[in-house]
């Protein structure tokens, strides 16, 4: 299955897997282009804000077309990553998401914003599932875990670098320009005196956008490997549609596969709840402090914003999830972790939502963060050692389609009902006499608690679907990508 011939079985630790320099340079390209990746939303937030005279849909407008090229892309996406070059594509990706933040420094146009987003999320639609295909053929097979942890990892911190951090980028790349301006060099002033304007204004962020996805493709082209499918003749327009056929047959008759990928997007589209109706929950619900941590006057703070509290105990979940669930798999089926992932998720979501206590929040939010890295580590591993690498890159990109398309059907569907529900609450309160402030089973609480059945119901699937007890799996794909026995 890998590049590699498979080592002696034994503990494989993330300085070994970084020793091989193949993979290292994978997970440097990966990280670097990752924080382009979401450096662009960082740095378009307050762009966008300006230019819509503070509208927030528009500012949700990025999302959503961060979103949208999924719902549109996804069988031809995974056609092209099972037919070319998988090391060749995610460099022409970075290199034309270069290109397209670049356009940003020339519109004021909303529309034009929108349009590169657009464009540049349909490259990065390429490079998630490429670089998961690739990295069978860069370590050992025991080390599939272990890696695919590593990845999930730093796909994480760069997001979160990306997103919290374009600020302090943005004003240390400043403070580098201005120190090479006042350096006297004659070369330095010609050449970046006249890009002053633009490298010091609000969007001078853009040239460090671009600046991190040609560090990547530079980082990927050092990287000697063939990952290359044999495609068995030359690509028209009819082997496309051929083959997306094939992908969607090929999933219709494994009906584990199957019932991972719809348990995937069941799950999500009730735990992406905690993104928007969540953080009104520890906003509006909870009190308290967090024993221990609330002694220290910085985590004080911290914790006392709903949204940077939530987005570091979810990230400090998913960092150790990332860690221990590669050893886990060495232990347990990748089906049960899977499976347990998604119950406890969902337990936690509904004793979230029952809690008034701010402590409670916090620890949810470990288990959320470390519950969706087993979720994708044991997926994404599952996928690498259950289907054929001539067909890998389309399932791959239909598991990254579904999540980002049923995160997009939970913003769009449960805010709303929330608001819906919460006024609903208020008009029986109202009618009952009852002050709002005392409305205990609030608009939140109501959705958050519906929203955890919703996940309890996929771990139910999940669990009638999924081979979860282990041994040979039944109706799941063959290594040779071949159909199950009958």
């Amino acid at each position: 299955m890998t590049g590699r011939k498979t080592t002696d079985e034994g503990k494989v630790t993330y300085r070994a897997l970084l020793g091989n320099g193949s993979f290292r340079k994978l997970w440097i390209g990966q990280f670097v282009s990752g924080v382009g990746d979401w450096l662009v939303v960082g740095l378009l937030i307050p762009l966008v804000t300006t230019l819509s005279g503070g509208s927030a849909f528009a500012v949700a407008g990025i999302m959503i077309v961060k979103i949208l090229p999924a719902l549109l892309l996804t069988s031809v996406i995974g056609v092209f990553v099972d037919r070319f070059d998988r090391r060749r594509l995610m460099i022409a990706c970075d290199l034309v998401r270069a290109v397209l933040t670049l356009g940003l420094l020339f519109t004021n146009s909303l529309a034009l914003i929108y349009l590169i987003v657009f464009l540049m999320e349909a490259a990065s639609l390429f490079f998630a599932p490429a670089k998961n295909s690739l990295i069978p053929h860069l370590v050992d097979e025991n080390e599939l875990a272990a890696a695919n942890g590593l990845s999930y990892t730093t796909q994480q911190a760069s997001m979160l670098i990306g997103l919290t951090m374009s600020g302090a980028i943005l004003a240390g790349f400043e403070a580098i320009v201005r120190w090479l301006l006042t350096s006297g060099f004659v070369v330095v002033d010609k050449l970046v005196g006249p890009l002053a304007p633009a490298l010091l204004g609000p969007r001078g962020g853009v040239f460090v956008n671009a600046f991190s996805f040609i560090v990547s493709a530079i980082t990927l082209a050092s990287i000697h490997v063939s990952a290359k499918v044999s495609s068995g003749g030359r690509f028209t327009l009819s082997l496309l549609g051929k083959d997306t056929v094939e992908s969607f047959r090929f999933l219709a008759e494994h009906k584990e596969l199957r019932g991972l990928l719809v348990t995937v997007g069941t799950a999500i589209l009730g735990g992406g709840a905690i993104i928007t109706v969540g953080l009104v929950h520890v906003q509006r619900n909870l009190s308290g402090g967090v024993p221990f941590l609330d002694r220290v006057e910085v985590l004080r703070k911290l914790i006392a914003a709903p949204q940077t509290f939530m987005l570091v105990f979810i990230a400090l979940g998913m960092a150790a999830g990332a860690l221990i669930v590669p050893r886990l798999s060495e232990r347990v089926p990748l089906q049960a972790l899977f499976l347990g992932a998604v119950a406890t998720f969902g337990i936690g979501m509904l004793v979230f939502a029952f809690s008034s206590q701010y402590w409670v929040g916090a620890v949810f939010a470990l288990i959320a963060g470390f519950t969706v890295a087993c979720l994708t580590v044991s997926g994404n591993t599952y996928v690498v050692r259950t289907v054929a690498d001539e067909i890998r890159g389309r399932v791959f990109t239909a598991m990254e389609s579904v999540i980002r398309v049923s995160l997009l059907l939970s913003m769009v569907v449960v805010s709303p009902a929330a608001d819906l529900i919460g006024k609903g609450a208020l008009a029986i309160a109202k009618a009952r006499g009852i002050a709002p402030q005392d409305v205990w089973f609030s608009g939140t609480r109501v959705t958050l608690v519906l929203a955890s059945l919703i996940v309890l119901g996929a771990a139910w699937y999940a669990y009638r679907t999924l081979n979860w007890r282990g041994g040979d799996t039944d109706g799941a794909p063959s290594p040779a990508g071949g159909a199950p026995d009958a």
